[in-house]
């Protein structure tokens, strides 16, 4: 567990960092495009700040498996521009807590150092080992991005630890998840990041959590299934702002899962939602609540751009105000 110290400050700077991107639109806007970070959606060019160098600079799979071993609290692993390191084979590559794993992406043009797997089995390839990792930066691809129901049952990444960033990143071609958050880790930011062909039929969830406390922020979303999912579970919930949903899913773009879903014999759907400032630009529903969130859910100032006639569906306790639709931007009164 989280020293109570620990998580007090973990809450704080969670709130900290959104009362200060929410205090720089004081207008109300509608949709993302307002976009308040001070970083561009999706992250890449643009982005700040972002790393030249780290304590450890790694260009091979053994060098980076030995700075894992080797970095200690507050160090960076710097993978340079240009490299590639495949990581067929391999799964559950633990980052020790407090290190950060980092690139260029979006410096003078550069995509990122990339991290791939062509394995098609079942498996996580990356997992935190302790809390406050960050990986900023970076590509990370999977070896499938299609819609077909297959047995690779792959991820990219499980948070398990409270504190952990995820940053201007591209994340692809993971049949199940992107970055998947369980439910002991707090204070869990997810931002600036490129999420798409995350897309296997009944699953493909760009971000699925069990969290009580993750911030999805500012991301580009496309290529999808669920872009962000959640079990619903009593104790869960997540704030989703300033996202871009692109127009490619199979099926309704954020979710939070209710009792039926669990079999747990009630109708809770997590204890909070909060949707806002996103712009969705997909042809299927945008929200779907699929129980009762306990203490309430609020879904405001999104722009629903595309056609469907019932953007959310929910079954109670759940705001739904001053939202903008159609190809117009048409706010709602």
């Amino acid at each position: 567990m989280v020293p109570s110290k620990s998580l007090a400050l973990c809450v704080l700077s969670a709130l900290l960092w959104i009362a200060a991107a929410e205090a720089q639109s004081p207008e109300e806007t509608f949709g993302c495009e307002a976009n308040p970070t001070g970083n561009p959606i999706g992250g890449g060019e643009g982005y700040a700040p972002i790393f030249t160098g780290g304590d450890i600079v790694v260009s091979t799979k053994q060098e980076l498996f030995g700075a894992l071993q080797s970095a200690e609290p507050g160090q960076v692993i710097f993978l340079p521009h240009g490299v590639e390191i495949d990581l067929t084979g391999e799964r559950n590559v633990a980052i020790p807590g407090g290190v950060t794993l980092a690139g260029t992406r979006g410096l003078e043009g550069s995509p990122g150092a990339r991290m791939f797997t062509t394995w098609r089995r079942s498996h996580t390839l990356f997992r935190t080992a302790g809390y406050d990792v960050r990986i900023t930066g970076l590509r990370f691809e999977g070896a499938y991005g299609g819609t077909e129901r297959v047995a690779d049952h792959s991820g990219f990444l499980s948070i398990s630890h409270s504190g952990a960033e995820v940053d201007n990143c591209e994340i692809y071609n993971f049949p199940v998840s992107g970055v998947g958050v369980r439910s002991r880790a707090i204070n869990v930011r997810i931002h600036h990041n490129d999420i798409h062909h995350i897309t296997r039929g009944g699953l493909g969830y760009g971000v699925s959590t069990s969290s009580s406390d993750v911030h999805i922020i500012a991301n580009r979303f496309d290529h999808g299934r669920h872009y962000i999912a959640s079990s619903g579970a009593p104790g869960s919930g997540y704030e989703a702002a300033w996202n871009l949903v692109g127009p490619n899913a199979i099926s309704h773009h954020f979710d939070m899962h209710g009792g039926r879903d669990r079999g747990d014999g009630t109708d809770i759907a997590g204890d909070w939602l909060r949707i806002h400032h996103n712009t969705f630009r997909g042809r299927h529903r945008p929200v779907v609540i699929r129980g009762v969130p306990s203490q309430g859910a609020e879904i405001h100032h999104n722009w629903f751009a595309g056609p469907s006639e019932k953007p959310v569906r929910t079954r109670g306790n759940t705001r739904v105000y001053r939202n903008a639709y159609g190809p117009d931007k048409t706010p709602e009164e």
